[in-house]
């Protein structure tokens, strides 16, 4: 026994072991022959990008360009162990950059540092500058910190399923707004433009204001390398596209810029000349570890939580895209536990948020990216740039950087054309997409993203409260059941309806759950029982009043007041209730008889398939809807309803003596078939109920016969 306690202790301790570190599992077997030669190759086109991406992503997180290229390594490396995906490419991303810059200048703005300094000052300029860039690096890091802290926490929580509230439409309404406040932030690097930087609500507007304000000091040199830069950039992204079979890379065109940008500004001396604005000092080698700013943490924590989700829902949804198309499965929770040491381990060493890059991604599944050794090794390119050539990239101009993220939006803005998939599909969809982008728009991307998660979670709500409400009909010789409205075949059984509700049954739409049955039924029981006393105290008035007449009149006017009531008795069900004047008081049964329902029916289905659950108030109203239909006669059966709704039934207390499990019914078949028989045996005593009635009715008109 201890052997097998033992065995089964270490299956269990080795497969969360493999379950937290992955490379275990895969690197054994991996396959060299077949996988090295195109992880290389993938590798290689990764770095190329991970390098401009890298440093400029880092002007949109409000940092040096040295932070992107530390971003670019430690996250991507440590990716590696704990990562499930084997194609997603891990580093910087512009959304989660913008969202970090917005975050570092909220924190750190140009006037809380600029008073002290002198501004016509070199050195106190140079001073400002770099106090200014180390507070916002802190702010950055201990932002990452945070980010991860939340993505371990909901990663050992299992709360990989958070993801799924940030949904398509919103996703995509969020980061075409992300992508128009990443390209009005790079208007003025393009520009050659000195404006501050803005951010929060209306951060948008004002940097459009800033720029357009001092467009007269545009730099005619920054402006025209920008602009070549774009050119070649979207040329080559073009060359790639149409040609994607025949070329065995992609061109890599963002680092080929880079070094013709490098070049010429080192050439042509831009800065000293013509006031070209450069990357700047890159400091060589890695920077030693640091513990971030704890005490910065309650300010921040909000935003940390949104790029942490925002964060983890790219990486996921494109991880899941792959592993679709590759085959092989990938594990949220653990997605969410990479992402975290990723984040939290690396703002050890300097490096701010980050996630899935969608461009790059792709890069490294097209370029035969087979395992997350082709992530490894662009890491290990980056690593080379930081260690032994980055200074080579100090006279890089930042209008090139800008051209680079610029043309990156490219796939952000096509996403504008959704507006008019969502307007055929679905206007609900739409309506998310618009919210989530004017919201994230004009709010900034943090209250942005808030305000689109609350409005997509009001419409489930809305969605439950206007659910689609239907009568179903059997298809013919067989037990399949469609809307009636919708099918042309479909035909209702004679005295049966079946109900059915697509959402299920609670506080929220009770209500207009027993309207929608009472109107799509006919059957309205509180209408029918109003209607009878109604019916009940006007046939007593008559006979009150044929009992009066009978008592001063002839037996040949006592005859012919018979005649007359008879004649003017209530219709029912197309036909007539005769009142005996020989009676004094109409019996229960006679009266029952005379105000039954208008209607047919005399059993009602109702199709629980569709619902998910019941709360207490959802159990009242189906017991009080079942209750009142008995009242006129109309017997209501549950079909098809799930083991876990049946559950909370019984816990609800809902059956009793009244309301019985036999009004449960396994499929709608068989309910319609109990149905059937209970009216058949109903209609055999009905009959004969009737035959004797008649003839007692005879015998007390016509004691003769």
């Amino acid at each position: 026994k201890c052997d097998i306690g033992l065995n089964c202790s270490s299956k269990k301790a080795k497969s969360h072991l493999y379950s937290f570190l992955p490379i275990l599992k895969w690197l054994p077997r991996y396959p060299v022959k077949e996988y090295l030669l195109g992880d290389i190759i993938s590798g290689i086109s990764t770095g190329v990008m991970q390098l401009p991406q890298g440093l400029a992503y880092a002007l949109l997180a409000a940092v040096p360009p040295v932070f992107g290229l530390y971003s670019s390594f430690y996250p991507v490396f440590l990716y590696t162990f704990f990562g499930t995906s084997k194609h997603i490419s891990i580093g910087t991303f512009a959304v989660i950059s913008m969202m970090v810059g917005g975050v570092a200048v909220r924190q750190v703005p140009d006037e809380v540092i600029s008073v002290g300094y002198n501004s016509t000052n070199t050195t106190d300029a140079s001073d400002y500058y770099s106090l200014r860039d180390d507070k916002r690096v802190q702010v950055a890091v201990t932002l990452a910190f945070l980010s991860g802290i939340i993505q371990l926490c909901l990663g050992f929580l299992r709360f990989g399923f958070v993801a799924i509230y940030l949904t398509e439409p919103l996703v995509r309404g969020f980061t075409t707004a992300a992508a128009v406040h990443v390209f009005t932030s790079q208007l003025k690097y393009l520009l050659g433009v000195k404006t501050s930087r803005y951010s929060g609500p209306l951060s948008v507007v004002y940097s459009l204001a800033a720029v357009f304000s001092k467009i007269t000091t545009t730099n005619i040199a920054a402006l025209i390398v920008g602009l070549t830069c774009i050119v070649l950039l979207l040329i080559g992204k073009e060359i790639n596209l149409r040609f994607k079979k025949k070329l065995p890379v992609p061109i890599p065109m963002e680092i080929i810029v880079v070094i013709i940008g490098t070049g010429v500004s080192a050439g042509m001396n831009l800065t000293e000349s013509y006031g070209v604005d450069v990357v700047g000092k890159i400091p060589q080698g890695l920077s030693a570890p640091a513990v971030p700013e704890i005490q910065l943490i309650p300010a921040i924590f909000i935003d940390a939580v949104a790029i942490a989700i925002v964060g983890f829902s790219m990486a996921v949804s494109m991880a899941k895209i792959f592993a679709l198309k590759h085959g092989y499965t990938i594990d949220g929770n653990q997605e969410l536990i990479a992402l975290g040491i990723c984040n939290s381990v690396g703002s050890f060493f300097q490096s701010f948020p980050i996630t899935c890059s969608m461009s790059r991604s792709l890069v490294q599944e097209s370029t035969g990216g087979k395992t997350q050794i082709a992530g490894a090794l662009s890491s290990v390119m980056v690593l080379l740039v930081i260690v032994a050539i980055g200074y080579l990239f100090e006279p890089l101009p930042q209008t090139v950087l800008a051209a680079i993220v610029m043309v990156n939006l490219k796939g952000m803005f096509k996403q504008f054309g959704d507006v008019a998939h969502f307007w055929r599909t679905s206007k609900i969809e739409l309506a998310i997409w618009v919210v989530a982008f004017v919201a994230s728009l004009f709010l900034g991307l943090d209250y942005g993203l808030l305000t689109a998660v609350a409005f997509a979670m009001i419409t489930v709500i809305y969605r439950t409260q206007r659910p689609q409400y239907r009568i179903l009909g059997q298809i013919p010789d067989t037990d399949i059941y469609c809307d009636v409205e919708e099918y042309e075949e479909v035909k209702e059984y004679p005295g049966i309806k079946i109900f059915q509700a697509n959402t299920s049954l609670y506080f929220a739409n009770s209500e207009s759950y027993t309207s929608a049955l009472k109107k799509k039924t006919g059957v309205d029981p509180c209408a029918i029982l109003a209607a009878r006393k109604k019916a009940q105290k006007k046939h007593a008035r008559e006979v009150k009043k044929a009992n009066k007449v009978k008592k001063k009149a002839t037996n040949d006017v006592e005859a012919s007041v018979k005649h007359e009531i008879a004649n003017d008795g209530l219709p029912v069900n197309g036909k007539f209730a005769y009142v005996d004047a020989g009676v004094q008081d109409g019996s229960p049964d006679e009266l029952e008889h005379f105000v039954e329902p208008k209607t047919n029916i005399h059993s009602l289905i109702l199709d629980f398939t569709p619902v998910n659950f019941v709360d207490s108030v959802g159990a009242k109203t189906l017991k009080s809807v079942i209750k009142e239909y008995k009242e006129v006669g109309v017997c209501v059966c549950i079909a098809s309803c799930s083991g876990p709704v049946m559950n909370e039934l019984t816990r609800l207390n809902f059956f009793d003596n009244t309301v019985t499990r036999e009004l449960l019914f396994h499929s709608i078949h068989d309910a319609v078939l109990a149905c059937q028989v209970k009216d058949r045996s109903a209609s055999q005593t009905l009959y004969l109920l009737e035959n004797n009635t008649t003839h007692f009715k005879q015998k007390l008109c016509c004691p003769h016969v």
